[in-house]
């Protein structure tokens, strides 16, 4: 029977206020309006993101989660890219294709992000209902739920092939840090590199430098038991921290002689950028924040740093225009130029959201993908 057009009542995982655990519910999800797509989401990752967001203040009740894959159920009025049946990506960063930032071949920043920072859709309205309650939105996104209604300039269409439990890395985690190292740093062949924080993120560094030919990767966490994980997926050494007395900038640069010339924060730390940034080769060193740091941070860093010449970029999504390289990062996953298998460490149902976050939070999983 055809839900085309009708409110769809599913399960999602709600937070209901600041600090309390994800409640599995039943809630309604409205048809997607003009402009609009309704996703069956089959596979959504936990990603350092959440973690940090189950901090802030956020408008409550909500569903959080953005690294989604799923299939299309239903589109609105003037929907032309997708169609029902079509496997999709989730996009955090939309991609309108007409703002400044669209329209320049070195940006990705569109313009249309700032639209989810009321948590609502276009209209001022939300698409979720539960138990008579307005819920909010997340991210353009809210792929914790069973279906979702997400604007069409923040869907990407794959490969029809497709795993979507792997491929829906490629929505945030994966590309972010891949992304980084070559779009955003664009590491040399034959370069030395230095990853601060070896999550899924900074593990997608490692595999963006190693694929742009760097021949030192030095990964630098103080959990050793991702030493292990990290030198599989290209890292050539990992240091801890703690296991020196003088200050991790000082052992990076006289590990490498001079410092190294690309280096890459993604922790989300103001201590870890600025010594990121110490690590870099004095001259032509760059340094890329991939780490989400706090609204309203300070930096605390010594402007004589930069008189040599060294670099500090941020970056966003790794610096891909979403719905143009989603579907081309899919493609060459498929034709495996990359493996995502090494991030997914634990694969479990929506129902175990809370049993994830305690696994994030302790160290012991690099991605958890979660099934719905």
């Amino acid at each position: 029977m055809s839900t085309t057009g009708k409110v769809i009542k599913c399960r999602a995982a709600v937070l209901w206020k600041a600090g309390a655990p994800f409640s599995i519910e039943e809630v309604e999800v409205a048809p997607p309006k003009a402009k609009e797509v309704r996703i069956k989401i089959t596979a959504t990752g936990l990603c350092g993101t959440e973690i940090k967001m189950l901090e802030n203040q956020m408008q409550y009740p909500i569903i959080l989660g953005h690294e989604g894959a799923g299939i299309v159920e239903s589109v609105g009025e003037g929907v032309s890219t997708v169609k029902a049946g079509d496997k999709v990506i989730t996009l955090f960063l939309p991609q309108c294709g007409e703002c400044a930032s669209c329209l320049n071949s070195e940006d990705n920043y569109c313009i249309q992000l700032k639209q989810s920072h009321t948590s609502l859709m276009t209209d001022g309205t939300s698409r979720f209902t539960c138990k008579g309650k307005t819920i909010y939105h997340f991210a353009n996104t809210s792929t914790f739920s069973e279906y979702t209604v997400i604007r069409e300039i923040s869907v990407a269409k794959v490969d029809a092939m497709a795993p979507l439990e792997k491929v829906c890395l490629i929505s945030c985690g994966f590309s972010t840090g891949y992304g980084a190292a070559i779009n955003t740093a664009k590491v040399t062949p034959g370069s030395t590199c230095a990853v601060f924080g070896l999550g899924g993120v900074g593990l997608s560094v490692v595999m963006g430098c190693k694929a742009a030919g760097a021949a030192r990767i030095i990964g630098v966490d103080i959990n050793k038991d991702k030493f292990e994980k990290a030198k599989q997926v290209g890292a050539t050494e990992c240091i801890s921290p703690q296991d020196f007395k003088k200050p991790i900038q000082d052992v990076l640069v006289e590990m490498t002689g001079a410092g190294v010339e690309f280096c890459f924060e993604v922790i989300g730390n103001p201590e870890m950028v600025a010594a990121a940034l110490a690590s870099c080769h004095e001259s032509h060193g760059v340094c890329v924040i991939v780490g989400l740091l706090d609204y309203g941070v300070q930096l605390n860093i010594n402007g004589y740093l930069f008189f040599s010449g060294r670099s500090l970029k941020g970056s966003v999504f790794g610096g891909w225009k979403s719905r143009e390289n989603v579907s081309k990062l899919v493609s060459d996953y498929m034709a495996k130029k990359f493996n995502l298998d090494p991030l997914i460490t634990h694969t479990m149902s929506l129902d175990k959201v809370n049993e994830a976050v305690k696994f994030m939070k302790t160290g012991k999983c690099i991605r958890c993908v979660m099934l719905l």
